[in-house]
């Protein structure tokens, strides 16, 4: 004889939740990165509190226009070759510093070919620039050591030194 079979009774079918893995994202994470941010905010926001210190930019051309006067005036006993070097330098400093021009790390001819050279100076400037300059060049590179004293090229120097900060734009 056959055992009793199992009953037909209709059984209620498992959840689906039962069988999803459980998710990776608690709830106590996410109160973690609200914390998180919030206290990231309030450390930028104390940061960009804090003063910055200011920028004179006066003051710096100011600071720059000086130092190169002292190296100019401390051109003395030189050729004019020497001179020439030594001016076209401290002006080409100079220049660099005011205004990130990058005439220091060009040849004479590569700072006469750009177009935008000087962009920051008036029109008179540029050209004064560009006639001492090439007077300077002529000096450093001349065949013989020209006959001109260094008094007279530093003159010259500080003439367009004085030319190219009042010439200043920004």
């Amino acid at each position: 004889m056959n055992p009793k079979a199992g009953s037909f009774e209709l059984l209620e079918p498992a959840s689906p939740e039962s069988l999803a893995p459980d998710p990776w994202l608690e709830p106590w994470m996410i109160v973690v990165a609200i914390v998180a941010v919030l206290v990231l905010a309030l450390l930028l926001m104390f940061l960009n509190r804090r003063k910055k210190p200011h920028f004179d930019a006066k003051a710096a051309r100011e600071a720059a226009r000086f130092e190169a006067l002292l190296l100019l005036d401390n051109i003395r006993n030189v050729t004019a070759r020497e001179a020439a070097v030594q001016a076209s330098l401290v002006l080409r400093k100079y220049l660099i510093t005011i205004s990130g021009d990058p005439a220091l790390f060009e040849t004479h001819e590569e700072t006469i070919a750009r177009h935008r050279a000087l962009h920051a100076f008036t029109d008179e400037a540029r050209a004064a620039a560009g006639t001492t300059f090439n007077q300077l060049a002529a000096l450093k590179y001349a065949e013989q050591i020209p006959d001109e004293a260094a008094d007279n090229v530093t003159r010259g120097a500080r003439s367009l030194l004085e030319t190219l900060h009042q010439g200043f734009r920004q």
